[in-house]
């Protein structure tokens, strides 16, 4: 292993060539308020694997490969189930 930093996220878009977006979701005690706070950031990844939007993955830091990636897909997680009715309401028939 090295020492590389390694996030897990849920993938939103994939509609670039070889490009996923990743949302991180971060949760942490607010130090004064103590209420439980939800927060997330968004990082561009190299996809060589073909995530598709609702995947969860594993992601790792990498030289830049381009002007905003320099994320690559490790690994996907969990796959998330897609119906019938789903990928034709995406061709819009």
């Amino acid at each position: 292993m090295n020492n590389r930093r390694r996030l897990v996220g849920t993938v939103i878009s994939n509609n670039m060539q070889k490009t996923a977006v990743v949302e991180v979701q971060r949760v942490y005690r607010h130090p004064l308020y103590k209420k439980v706070v939800r927060s997330g950031k968004t990082f561009k990844v190299h996809d060589e694997l073909g995530a598709t939007p609702g995947d969860r993955v594993r992601i790792v830091e990498s030289k830049p490969i381009s002007r905003t990636k320099r994320w690559v897909i490790e690994e996907i997680l969990r796959v998330e189930e897609r119906s019938e009715d789903d990928t034709v309401e995406e061709l819009g028939v």
